[in-house]
């Protein structure tokens, strides 16, 4: 069985005592989280879209990150499939200075944040 989400008041890596900004980096901090999230922001999504919009991440681990941010309130499902709840916008417009943030760190790198990966320009 898989290990529960993270909840402010419980332990947590990183605090025993469960802080909530603790719980909630111990559960961003889950690989994948942030994708699932950022990618719901953009549109509502069913498992397959969402699997296939994540880069076709492993469908356990999605279902064990949806799991997890569905108990924690930060996304629901419906008939159009996962969204993110009002806590998960509120949650996403708290971090979207991180993307301006991460544009001007790659150009202080002197890297073109916008060129795909496969690029065949060297």
């Amino acid at each position: 069985m898989a290990a529960s989400a993270p909840r402010p008041g419980k332990p947590v890596r990183g605090s025993e005592t469960g802080r909530p900004i603790m719980a909630a980096l111990d559960l961003l901090g889950r690989r994948w989280s942030m994708r699932i999230l950022w990618e719901l922001s953009q549109a509502p999504a069913g498992f397959r879209d969402l699997q296939r919009r994540c880069e076709n991440m492993s469908s356990s681990v999605l279902s064990v990150r949806l799991n997890e941010l569905t108990g924690t309130q930060l996304v629901s499902i419906d008939d159009e499939g996962y969204q993110l709840t009002e806590p998960g916008r509120q949650l996403v417009d708290a971090i979207a200075p991180l993307e301006a943030w991460s544009v001007r760190w790659a150009g202080a790198l002197g890297k073109n944040s916008r060129r795909p990966r496969d690029s065949s320009v060297s």
